[in-house]
């Protein structure tokens, strides 16, 4: 099969430039519900106001939200991009097509976090997962040309590995 090879380099750039946009409106959202926590009109009336339980817990989840971001931006700029063939078992930084998927040139990038990131380079599509979602549990340690099946909600998909790089 001649498939064009997909720059990994600028794959990670374009998920760490995805994730810095995010990174920006979760710090936004996490200063907004810190200030709105903390604001006086926040202050509780009767014992059954809880507005300011509510925007304590909502600055806490925004918060770890932020700090999430950060780590999976530290993963991406640490992940070792790998080579890979028909010898190489599947894992971190692998491209992988499955067969159903290549009239569509479509790809799975797997990283180590901002699983279901969609994007296009070189007229590829490509969909970020991680090894903990469903469709990487089957792929991780399988090689070009294994077969796979994942369970999706009620049904399955199965398929085979098509080519990985």
């Amino acid at each position: 099969m001649s498939q064009k090879s997909i720059n990994k380099a600028a794959l990670i750039a374009l998920i760490i430039n995805e994730l810095k946009q995010e990174l920006s409106h979760a710090i936004s959202a996490a200063n907004e519900a810190h200030a709105a926590a903390v604001d006086d009109q926040s202050v509780a009336e009767t014992q059954y106001d809880t507005l300011a339980i509510e925007a304590s817990y909502l600055a806490e989840g925004q918060s770890r939200r932020v700090q999430e971001l950060q780590s999976a931006m530290q993963a991406y700029q640490a992940l070792p991009l790998l080579s890979f063939d028909e010898t190489k078992s599947i894992r971190q930084s692998a491209l992988v097509q499955l067969e159903g998927d290549s009239k569509a040139q479509h790809w799975f990038f797997i990283g180590p976090a901002a699983g279901g990131f969609r994007c296009q380079l070189n007229k590829q599509n490509i969909t970020v997962i991680t090894e903990q979602s469903p469709m990487g549990l089957a792929m991780i340690g399988k090689y070009q040309e294994d077969d796979i099946v994942v369970k999706l909600g009620n049904g399955q998909l199965s398929d085979y590995i098509a080519i990985v790089q």
